[in-house]
């Protein structure tokens, strides 16, 4: 369990900051950056994570000779994959603040980062947080799939546990159990984080 929180919390740190690179980048007047960036999130969310994982582990040491440990291939396939996720949701949110606030921010002599700052992001970020919620249990969710690439995580330790001493439906009921517990846990903070934040409001 140890294991699967702490590339959940690596990922999930690196995938927010990811996701606002990317969603910012996705707005950008400049063409160039607004389409590269397009390209990239538009690939790792068009593509399976699980074949994301295997050409990381797998098919980038012959290729390229670069061996990663299994716990950083992870965390990489799941920062490039949620975090693509995530650009739309900055992106819709930045964009479903009224165009009020911007003619607001105008009238008052702000500089475009000045009403990004002070006025369109505070607003935006309550619109994001349900979503960033959900694809966190997502990526919690997710981290199954790192038992295939030999990462010590839950579902690996209980695969390795069943192969010794069995009693198949005992551990996987166990598992369930192990993800509800802690899904239910992250999804009681994110409501909290929300409530504090009153997610979901915007200005009119």
């Amino acid at each position: 369990m140890v294991v699967t929180l702490q590339v959940l919390c690596y990922s999930a740190i690196l995938a927010f900051i990811f996701s606002f690179l990317a969603g910012f980048a996705r707005l950008s007047r400049w063409r160039p950056l607004r389409w590269a960036a397009g390209a990239v999130v538009e690939f790792f969310r068009g593509t399976s994570l699980l074949v994301q994982l295997y050409w990381l582990y797998f098919a980038l040491p012959v290729l390229a000779g670069i061996h990663l440990p299994s716990d950083l291939v992870g965390i990489l396939a799941f920062t490039f994959n949620y975090g693509s996720y995530g650009s739309e949701v900055v992106r819709s949110a930045i964009l479903a603040v009224p165009r009020g606030q911007h003619e607001a921010g105008i009238a008052l002599n702000m500089t475009p980062a000045q009403r990004m700052r002070s006025i369109i992001l505070p607003q935006a970020f309550r619109i994001m947080l349900p979503s960033f919620g959900n694809l966190l249990i997502e990526m919690l969710k997710g981290t199954a799939l790192l038992s295939l690439i030999f990462i010590p995580e839950m579902t690996n330790n209980i695969i390795q546990m069943r192969n010794t001493v069995g009693h198949t439906p005992q551990l996987l009921g166990l598992l369930l159990v192990g993800y509800f517990v802690i899904g239910y846990l992250l999804t009681r903070i994110m409501r909290r984080v929300e409530s504090r934040f009153g997610a979901g409001r915007t200005a009119v």
